[in-house]
């Protein structure tokens, strides 16, 4: 009896312990939410390419769209009623609007939509803002361009009809001042560039653009991308890296003063959207956050996305249209593939497949068999850089880690006929040679020029031949290093272009 006495209530403390922790797993934080904007108390937002709201408070979300192309940008009116996004429904990118609470989508523009685009480039068509009157959709465009350097912003009514091309002759993001007299905009369009801290001169700036007068000044500051302008009363709010990540910044326009709203030194600021009146939503670290301009401080949106989470799924995923390089082996028994990240053994005739690397958190690729056929050498950025591994070919042992310190992406390595040394290039133009009894790394030349990706050995793997430009002229040459002294001998004369030695 004591017994049962004391198993029933731990039997139960047990059960509401496991119910509230499903329930806990089944309400947790969905992360991925992408391009969100906000108005009143909703939030709106992508997730799995389709526009869901939720409430800025947090909590469940509700599905707007459910198209099997993406919708995204996603904007509301500043009445509230209506929200316009980017839409992907009759095969390429159009504005849309739809309504706040739901509804069948009304297409606003109609010229065909460049496309696809690479991945660096985005999506055409892409929403910005509206008026303040909440008349017409300010959206950038590639109709008028033939690149994105050279893309315009538009604005089209929505009730529809002709679309108006803003004066600005270049024009990524932008956003309204409140009479809508002026725009802040960016003159560049680089918003899905990966470059991290580029400072080059197609680095975002913003300017103000005054729409009667033409009158342009710049506000932003330093070398590094200032985008996303958004207009709050007499403050520009807007996006930077210029302390190593992207964070929000305000400038008052009356002073000119530029200051530092969000202080994150781990995760960058993502996509910051207004309601222009003193809330700003951004993605961090895949979730929402939601910025009070009054109080300069910001709360987590915790969002849960009620989906049968299929992209989660463990599936099957054929490799065979994912091929970067394959390889045959000395013997001309077995191949080797580099394909979705991974390298692959696999026989010509008869034998197992093997994934060699198993690395679903890196991209395995380059790879190279040995002269005997007994390894296989690969470049790899599993440590976080790019590195020189080797794994044995019959996949009895994990790749083993070979050089360390890489700052560069790093391109086929080249074994010697003798097997005893590796050599390989790099983004920064140089070539270095491994040796394996040692594990000595040495860079053999450096060119001025680009990239070096043309080199050979000779046959008893005691010369490297290779090319670069080193001349005015902009001409190859072709070069030979010798591994007994190390010496690195021009074999061509600089007035005839030579390159690709064997």
């Amino acid at each position: 009896m004591l017994f049962r006495n004391i198993i029933k209530p731990l039997f139960l403390l047990a059960f509401m312990f496991g119910l509230l922790l499903s329930i806990d797993t089944a309400y947790a934080q969905t992360k991925l939410l992408r391009f969100p904007d906000i108005h009143g108390d909703r939030v709106v937002f992508t997730y799995a390419g389709d526009l869901w709201t939720a409430p800025a408070t947090g909590g469940s979300a509700i599905r707007l769209t459910a198209h099997p192309g993406v919708e995204v940008f996603a904007k509301f009116s500043p009445d509230g009623k209506w929200i316009a996004f980017t839409g992907q429904y009759d095969g390429d990118e159009q504005v849309y609007v739809i309504p706040a609470e739901g509804g069948v989508p009304r297409q606003l523009t109609f010229y065909p939509a460049r496309g696809p685009l690479a991945p660096r480039w985005g999506y055409d068509n892409q929403i910005y803002a509206w008026t303040r009157d909440g008349q017409r959709i300010l959206f950038r465009s590639l109709r008028d361009s033939w690149a994105l350097p050279i893309a315009r912003l538009y604005s089209v009514s929505v009730e529809g009809g002709a679309t108006e091309a803003l004066p600005m002759p270049t024009a990524g993001s932008g956003d309204f001042s409140p009479d809508t007299g002026q725009i802040v905009y960016s003159p560049q369009s680089r918003d899905f560039r990966s470059e991290k801290r580029y400072g080059g001169g197609q680095a975002n700036s913003l300017h103000i653009f005054d729409l009667k007068s033409y009158a342009t000044s710049q506000i932003s500051e330093g070398p590094r991308p200032s985008r996303d302008p958004m207009w709050i009363g007499d403050t520009i709010y807007f996006n930077s890296d210029r302390d190593g990540h992207f964070n929000l910044f305000a400038y008052n326009a009356p002073s000119g003063k530029t200051t530092q709203i969000t202080n994150s030194k781990l995760w960058d600021v993502r996509w910051p959207s207004s309601d222009n009146e003193g809330k700003i939503v951004y993605e961090m670290n895949g979730e929402l956050q939601m910025l009070d301009t009054r109080t300069r401080k910001s709360n987590a949106i915790s969002i849960t996305v009620p989906d049968d989470g299929l992209a989660r799924r463990p599936s099957r995923v054929s490799a065979a249209n994912q091929i970067e390089s394959v390889g045959l082996s000395p013997k001309g028994e077995r191949a080797v593939f580099a394909a979705r990240g991974d390298v692959f053994s696999a026989p010509i005739e008869k034998g197992p497949t093997r994934n060699l690397t198993h690395s679903s958190g890196a991209h395995d690729k380059w790879p190279s068999w040995s002269p005997d056929g007994s390894r296989i050498a690969f470049i790899s950025d599993l440590s976080g850089e790019e590195e020189l591994y080797l794994v044995p070919q019959d996949g009895l042992k994990a790749p083993e880690q070979i050089t360390r310190g890489g700052t560069a992406m790093r391109y086929q390595p080249e074994w010697s006929a003798d097997g005893q040394r590796i050599a390989f290039g790099d983004k920064d133009g140089k070539i270095h040679v491994l040796t394996l009894s040692d594990r000595k790394l040495t860079e053999i030349a450096d060119s001025p020029r680009g990239q070096i990706r043309d080199y050979a050995w000779s046959p008893r793997g005691n010369f490297l031949a290779f090319s670069m430009s080193v001349s005015g002229n902009g001409f190859s040459s072709v070069y030979i290093w010798n591994a007994a002294d190390g010496k690195v001998n021009r074999v061509t004369d600089d007035m005839f272009n030579a390159f690709n030695p064997a």
